[in-house]
């Protein structure tokens, strides 16, 4: 409980924003040659303690989720997920498509923005504990099943083995973008469905502020537990391990379907210990 408690007090901190400029970047250029890192004056919101999950709101900038989708473009495949023998391959619990991020300065920044946010102080070894950043895109009555993002016993434990960085030890899962028919041509469909539901997590029904009800789907019945509205921009932070590092359960979530529009979104995934850089990937300059 005490981690809890440090990582609650570092969340409430968090909340006044902060700036910097990562070193270095100054001589990078993903937005412009004087591109420097800084990061959003985000908001956090204490949605549960146990299990520990964070709404953030603000937590990517409309320059970093532009920038995020240009260096994207046309990557996207369709999605894998691992099955109970730890063998990656085409679900049909998962149907979206997805694509990791080139870590070039506007990555990193994100990277440290995440780090900072967990009390890491940003550096190799700390960003060695990250996945690569992946978005996910959601089109019409595509989904991503219930599941947990920790590998559980058996075959697929060898993806959390200590070689691969332990288990996941916790999850951002970013809005980065979603269709509006207000934009561009008109030809887009406004985004409905595609939330992200917890159907173990619990909020006070109706939560003590209305205002809950723009960032959570306030009809959802009690017994659903709590679904997140897609809304860009804004994040939820989760831990997926319990203090004796055993998967917590309570953890479970879905992708529910998009059901007009779309969406994309984007995994932000801290191991438990370093990964190889063959599997970080390098940077880009």
């Amino acid at each position: 409980m005490l981690k809890h408690s440090v990582l609650l007090l570092l969340a409430a901190a968090s909340a006044h924003g902060s700036s910097s400029q990562e070193d270095g970047s100054s001589s990078q250029k993903p937005m412009g040659v004087d591109y420097v890192c800084q990061h959003p004056q985000y908001q956090t919101r204490i949605v549960s303690t146990s299990p520990f999950v964070i709404y953030i709101e603000n937590f990517l900038t409309a320059e970093e989720r532009e920038h995020l989708l240009d260096t994207t473009k046309d990557t996207f495949a369709h999605s894998a997920v691992a099955d109970e023998a730890g063998a990656q391959g085409l679900r049909q619990t998962r149907t979206s498509q997805s694509t990791n991020v080139p870590r070039d300065a506007v990555a990193r920044c994100v990277e440290a923005r995440a780090l900072h946010f967990q009390g890491y102080y940003d550096g190799a070894a700390a960003r060695a504990r990250l996945e690569p950043l992946q978005l996910v895109r959601y089109a019409r009555g595509e989904r991503f099943h219930f599941h947990t993002d920790w590998y559980g016993a058996g075959s697929a434990a060898a993806l959390a083995s200590a070689a691969l960085g332990g288990n996941r030890e916790s999850s951002f899962f970013v809005y980065v973008a979603a269709s509006n028919s207000s934009c561009g041509d008109g030809e887009e469909e406004d985004l409905t469905g595609g939330g992200t539901n917890f159907p173990m997590l619990e909020l006070e029904s109706p939560p003590r502020d209305p205002r809950w009800c723009a960032l959570v789907d306030c009809d959802e019945p009690w017994e659903a537990g709590v679904t997140f509205r897609p809304v860009v921009g804004n994040a939820v932070f989760w831990r997926n391990v319990l203090e004796d590092g055993a998967g917590d359960q309570r953890t479970l979530h879905a992708g529910l379907p998009v059901t007009s529009g779309w969406k994309v979104g984007m995994n932000i995934w801290t191991r438990q210990g370093p990964l190889s850089e063959d599997i970080r990937g390098p940077d880009v300059y």
